[in-house]
């Protein structure tokens, strides 16, 4: 039985893919190989998991494996599988198109440098694509487990691509490469079984070759057809840690991670006790490109006695520890578990507690002993970890001691110091730590809310991720020292103040009640309170929010984001002794003295990242200003 072709066109996304993909994998092609084997093993867990529901989908075939085999004389290398197969539907969905949110930025960041899209594509997850390095045409031929019909799909990997309905006996999925030439070195089993043991001697379903050619009782060459498994056939995270190499925990992380790059770190252990499990957790070197993206349903893999179970199971590994991947192989789960039985689970509650703990103790040890590793951690995944601050009550203080911060003493903008690094170097006197958050390195380096702590020799955490809002939320103190916004609350730098500065903030504060009530009464209700202040050394005025008020910065992001939310009015605060405020103090003309109050208090607010109600007035104001000085 044979359909008509169908021919239909590629997403415009695959074909700008498999462009680069021949390009810029091409110095590494032999992964095409660990790809297709590493889809072919999902297969077989899928069908594992919706047989034990199904029985029946395994049609008197319960045996998963993989098998290779190549014609030297067509030139083709063929990967089966007997695994779930695919439906015409499914094959469309997930070779016709990438149906990923983010795709569109993922092809902005693509450089043209062939090194650097390479971890890019890596990162994607595309593995089926990878054949194209190798063939110029590639025949899929599959039928989904418990259906009749069988779907073929061929494509050169340029534009275009057929669908046909055809018959299959068995189920599962067979791959045929038309090698390209020059390709010939693949139609050779030494070859072949070579790249399967480098990169998929992992993979827990027998990969069969033929054992290919040999030497007979009076040394003559012959060739066999009798099959012969070429890996260890056994899921990796069984076996002892001494019995695995650097290199294989690497190959069955890009497996169970359908990444290209090498993990930055891993904890492999079995627990026994009131609940027994293994666990095999990678930390990736790089952030996937969707990391941000809440439909991303990829992570720990969950597994009952070897059965895989279910992947993305969010009670298995934190939101913070999102971009954790390895399995979780459990003893005492029940094999029909759902997911509404691990909501329930104190089993999982367990195991997931023990997991945090591995994850956390794993980047204690990479901040501790290979500092170079962890900032490559942190550049990559810092955000997300500092979610972790707010989620995770139990370990707050654990990952409190693991997050870096760039401040006024740092050089550079590397975020390199810890808290505990903050503390070491607090002022004698000082009991306080200092942020302040601001959308830029580059607005928090030069808020005027600084200008004091600066001239004391005060460092300030500059806090300019979006999440430190979130941060500093929930995080209250730190080894006992409070944490402080500069921007809220009236300044109170305790010890680091002696009583000579205090008495002289008293007399300046007497002394400027005048100009303070002029410009009250020139901003009315625009303002909380204006007052004088010891926090400005350059600046004429700054905006600050109450203590227990919302940061303006705060404000501005929920609003950004489309929240209707009603803003508490800040406090103006003016330094007395700067030139401007002196001007409007001694200005008897009232209108002149509004038009000054204006431009402080819009000034202030443009300072620390804001937006003007009246653009326009305000640079009025500025060049009426600026003719009467010129004149």
């Amino acid at each position: 039985m044979s359909a008509q072709k169908e021919t239909l066109g590629f997403q415009t996304e695959v074909k700008q893919l498999l462009k680069l993909m021949i390009h810029s994998l091409y110095s590494n092609k032999e992964i095409f190989l660990r790809e297709l084997i590493s889809n072919a093993s999902d297969a077989a867990d899928k069908l594992r998991f919706e047989g034990m529901a199904k029985p029946e989908l395994f049609e008197e075939d319960p045996e998963l494996k993989i098998r290779i085999t190549f014609d030297k004389d067509a030139r083709t290398v063929t990967i089966a599988d007997n695994g779930i197969g695919m439906s015409r539907d499914e094959v469309v969905a997930n070779i016709g198109t990438i149906a990923k949110s983010g795709t569109k930025a993922f092809f902005e960041q693509l450089s043209g440098d062939a090194k650097k899209d390479a971890n890019l594509i890596g990162q994607f997850g595309v593995g089926f694509y990878s054949a194209f390095i190798v063939a110029d045409k590639v025949t899929l031929t599959t039928r989904r487990a418990g259906e009749v019909v069988a779907t073929r799909w061929e494509s050169h990997g340029e534009g275009e691509y057929t669908l046909e309905q055809v018959e299959k006996a068995e189920r599962g999925t067979e791959i045929v490469l038309h090698l390209k030439e020059g390709e010939d070195e693949l139609l050779n089993d030494w070859r072949l079984k070579g790249i399967v043991r480098k990169y998929s001697d992992h993979i827990s379903i027998p990969i069969e070759m033929k054992k290919g050619a040999g030497y007979g009782e009076n040394g003559e060459v012959t060739n066999s057809d009798e099959l012969e498994v070429v890996n260890s056939a056994s899921a990796l995270w069984t076996r002892s840690k001494n019995d695995i190499t650097d290199e294989q925990y690497q190959e069955f992380y890009k497996h169970v991670a359908h990444d290209f790059t090498d993990p930055l770190a891993w904890s492999h252990a079995r627990v026994e006790g009131r609940q027994e499990y293994t666990e095999l957790l990678y930390i990736p070197s790089r952030a996937p490109f969707d990391l941000y993206d809440r439909e991303r349903k990829q992570g720990v893999k969950l597994y009952v006695r070897r059965v895989f179970i279910m992947e993305d199971t969010e009670k298995l590994m934190p939101h913070y520890l999102r971009f954790v991947r390895g399995v979780i192989d459990s003893n005492d789960l029940p094999l029909n578990v759902s997911r509404e039985i691990l909501q329930e689970s104190k089993d999982i509650d367990a195991i997931r507690a023990g997991c945090v703990k591995k994850v956390l103790g794993l980047l204690e040890d990479l901040s501790a002993n290979q500092p170079e590793k962890y900032a490559a951690f942190w550049k990559e995944f810092g955000q997300v970890l500092k979610e972790g601050v707010g989620e995770d009550f139990a370990n707050k203080e654990r990952i409190a001691k693991l997050l870096r911060f760039t401040t006024t003493a740092s050089e550079g903008e590397d975020p390199t110091v810890t808290l505990a690094d903050y503390i070491g170097r607090m002022k004698e006197g000082q009991d306080k730590i200092y942020y302040i958050t601001a959308d830029t390195l580059a607005a928090a380096k030069n808020s005027p809310h600084l200008e004091v702590f600066k001239k004391k020799g005060v460092e300030v955490l500059l806090l300019t991720d979006r999440v430190d809002e979130w941060v500093v939320g929930s995080l209250f103190e730190f080894d006992g020292k409070q944490l402080q916004s500069v921007a809220k609350g009236a300044l109170d730098l305790g010890k680091l103040e002696d009583e000579a500065d205090k008495e002289a903030q008293k007399q300046v504060e007497e002394a400027s009640k005048p100009v303070v009530e002029k410009v009250q009464k020139a901003l009315g209700d625009k303002v909380k309170e204006v007052r004088a202040t010891a926090r400005l050394v350059e600046s004429p005025a700054c905006l600050v929010a109450g203590e227990h008020d919302m940061s303006a910065h705060l404000e501005r992001m929920l609003k950004a984001a489309g929240q209707k939310i009603e803003g508490s009015k800040p406090t103006l605060e003016i330094n007395p002794e700067h030139v401007l405020v002196k001007k409007l103090a001694e200005e008897s003309d009232e209108a002149r003295a509004g038009d000054l109050a204006a431009v402080l208090y819009d000034q202030a607010l443009l300072a620390e990242g804001g937006k003007l109600e009246d653009p326009a007035s305000f640079v009025k104001r500025i060049n009426k200003l600026m003719l009467e000085l010129s004149a």
